[in-house]
């Protein structure tokens, strides 16, 4: 989507020769991008559509754990290419994909899937048993992540003079870069979704990690968490923070879209399963181990 959207600007937004001259980028870079080896426009169109055959192939499911890593090469290139367009999400996309590197994220869904699972088969039994405590590590490492974005989130807010008296929803909202016209103004012109809004953020915020360790509570922690972030895409602009805080939140409902998968199979004639061997249980309990 970040490669896409910004497509017919990007010699504009990206090149050598656009907005943010090469050399200029160069003098103030801190940490490192690939956009940054050449100044050629050429360089910089292969690296651009490379970027976004490796995003394409990351969601497609292809390429594993070495497509993985060269998206997250990528991404960051890009990302410090152009700092001016980031709303956030690109802080959380930089820790999050390594630690899915650890994980077995392609296991649910890739469309080499096949290939792939005949290819793990060939492996010794003893390192595709590694994977199992390293799939674990990952998504924890994920799960914990996102729990300190709320908590300290929430605890920064608890301290705002806005956000104790319950009129912070109604500034933010007033903000000419996240306003959407002919929708904010409902919310912010009425006192009682302004109040709710605030108080009901923070507490959302500070008190999202006890829902999700309680495994009753977690499906609707993290459906609640999917809500507040569509709202935030739809009434402030901020897609790509958004889509990658959902993306992350699946991680609680793991568990529970397994369960609901396995109970429609069930149902559907002719995908009736027998009883799972040994391996393929511990495969399936690993999400609720979060």
């Amino acid at each position: 989507m970040y490669y896409v959207s910004q497509y017919q600007e990007r010699n504009y937004l990206f090149g050598p020769d656009g907005v943010l001259p090469h050399d200029e980028f160069r003098a103030q870079l801190t940490g490192f991008s690939l956009y940054a080896l050449s100044a050629s426009p050429a360089y910089f169109q292969v690296v651009y559509h490379l970027g976004i055959a490796a995003a394409l192939a990351v969601t497609l499911g292809i390429g594993g754990r070495p497509g993985l890593a060269l998206h997250w090469v990528l991404l960051w290139s890009v990302y410090q290419r152009q700092p001016g367009l980031l709303d956030g999400g690109d802080n959380l996309a930089y820790v999050v994909i390594p630690f899915l590197l650890l994980t077995r994220c392609y296991d649910r869904f890739a469309l080499p899937a096949g290939l792939a699972g005949r290819l793990a088969q060939r492996l010794p039994g003893r390192l595709r048993a590694v994977s199992v405590p390293f799939h674990n590590l990952g998504v924890l490492m994920v799960a914990t992540q996102i729990c300190l974005v709320y908590v300290v989130s929430g605890l920064y807010k608890v301290m705002g003079e806005e956000w104790q008296d319950g009129t912070a929803l109604f500034y933010i909202m007033r903000v000419a870069e996240f306003e959407l016209p002919g929708w904010s103004d409902l919310v912010y012109e009425n006192d009682f979704l302004v109040v709710l809004g605030t108080y009901g953020t923070v507490a959302f915020l500070v008190y999202f990690p006890l829902g999700v360790l309680v495994p009753a509570l977690r499906p609707w922690a993290a459906a609640a968490s999917i809500c507040f972030h569509l709202s935030i895409a739809f009434f402030m602009g901020l897609t790509g923070f958004a889509l990658t805080m959902i993306a992350c939140d699946l991680v609680f409902l793991s568990g529970a879209l397994d369960r609901a998968l396995l109970r429609i199979r069930s149902r559907l004639p002719g995908m009736r399963t027998s009883e799972p061997d040994a391996e393929s249980a511990t495969e399936a309990a690993i999400p609720e181990l979060v």
